[in-house]
């Protein structure tokens, strides 16, 4: 294995991870409830909790860079981080993932999972959208870490 795959592979373990962390961790009550409004409100709490997983997507690779002697170009580091930034804005607003879903045949995945109307009989994070939105995340990483190295 090169050593440009192997970092590679490390810098995009290390978005996940962070990336995990703060969307399911780090992320407050505030934010997952707020972010998804409309107005001022929801861009602030959506604004929030993106700086806070850039912030921490940071210190992991920082972390690479001092234990394992990883080297980044900041710029790329810069740009990539921005990637993932704006990308995540975008997805947690909710609404472009829901449009991008309707208009790729997937707005019945979306609803997998959903309560039904008039009921809450099934709160669960385990629902299409949920997958739709992590996976859109996850794809966004991964270019994200080809630009870091």
């Amino acid at each position: 294995m090169s050593d440009r795959l192997a970092e590679f592979a490390a810098v995009y373990v290390t978005l996940y991870t962070t990336h995990m962390i703060v969307d399911h961790w780090i992320q407050t009550d505030h934010q997952a409830c707020t972010k998804i409004k409309p107005g001022w409100a929801g861009r602030l709490a959506n604004t929030t909790h993106v700086l806070t997983h850039v912030v921490l997507a940071l210190a992991g690779l920082m972390v690479l860079v001092w234990q394992l002697g990883a080297v980044f170009a900041p710029a790329d580091v810069a740009i990539g981080l921005a990637v993932t930034g704006v990308t995540h804005w975008i997805a947690d607003r909710r609404w472009p993932i829901q449009w991008l879903a309707a208009r790729t045949g997937r707005g019945r995945f979306a609803a997998l999972g959903v309560p039904r109307p008039g009921h809450d009989d099934n709160p669960s994070i385990g629902t299409g959208a949920y997958v739709l939105d992590q996976t859109w995340h996850l794809a966004w990483l991964f270019v994200s870490a080809l630009i870091i190295v």
